[in-house]
């Protein structure tokens, strides 16, 4: 599987304990495919929706909402995506990008935000999900959310702290609100980075939730399997 990583900030380096970036973590993740890089927060991007045969989009410290040259010019592209029915799976920024370049809306959550390890439930069950879980938990780092879904959506997953944890456009689309990529260690430098913002009583939650297991395995299996399923007839 020829994988497009859409590199929507760059984190490799930001902590000099941590080595490695997305490209690191993603290769972890999805360990059978192969990835070709663009980094999308500097405005590159492929030249077609046919460059490789299925989709990843990162996460980022942006919002979706930014008024930036890039962030239109990849919802421009995830339009084209939708349209021509490739398969993407979006994280994070990704997941929220997939909601607003369709028609849906994104904003600041209203719960403040989400950090830590969170306990997703899956609302429905779908083939590519092997093997079956009702839970996930895996880790979270988001200050949007999702609020009102695009057209032709179902959503998959919700947990206490966010509703739309996990959605579906169409048959060939995905959105993840979680970071199944993450380490516990990268996320508690982010955390611990973040502090101000997040919030005392929220910085030390999450905290304490990193030692918990998570499932972030078991969601890339998800989703190799989502975009093995819809990329079995290309050629790229």
């Amino acid at each position: 599987m020829h994988i497009g990583l859409l590199e929507c900030d760059n984190v490799a380096g930001r902590f000099s304990h941590i080595e490695g970036g997305y490209r690191e973590m993603f290769a972890a993740l999805l360990p059978g495919a192969r990835f070709s890089y663009y980094e999308a927060w500097k405005n590159e991007l492929p030249a077609s929706a046919d460059a490789c045969g299925a989709w990843v989009c990162t996460g980022s410290q942006y919002s979706v909402y930014d008024k930036m040259e890039w962030v239109g010019a990849l919802s421009r592209l995830v339009q084209t995506l939708h349209e021509e029915k490739r398969p993407y799976v979006g994280i994070c920024f990704g997941h929220q990008m997939l909601a607003q370049a369709l028609g849906g809306e994104v904003a600041r959550a209203a719960r403040g935000w989400g950090v830590g390890v969170h306990d997703v439930q899956v609302l429905r069950q779908e083939p590519w999900m092997q093997p079956p879980q009702s839970h996930i938990r895996i880790h979270h780092m988001h200050a949007d959310q999702v609020q009102r879904l695009p057209p032709d959506s179902v959503v998959l997953g919700s947990s206490a702290h966010c509703e739309v944890a996990m959605f579906r456009v169409g048959d060939s689309m995905l959105g993840i609100e979680g970071h199944p990529e993450f380490t516990a260690a990268f996320n508690e430098a982010l955390i611990r980075a973040r502090a101000d913002r997040i919030g005392v009583e929220r910085v030390q939650a999450g905290l304490a939730s990193l030692g918990q297991p998570t499932d972030g395995a078991v969601v890339g299996r998800w989703i190799a399997q989502f975009l093995e399923r819809k990329d079995a007839g290309s050629s790229v």
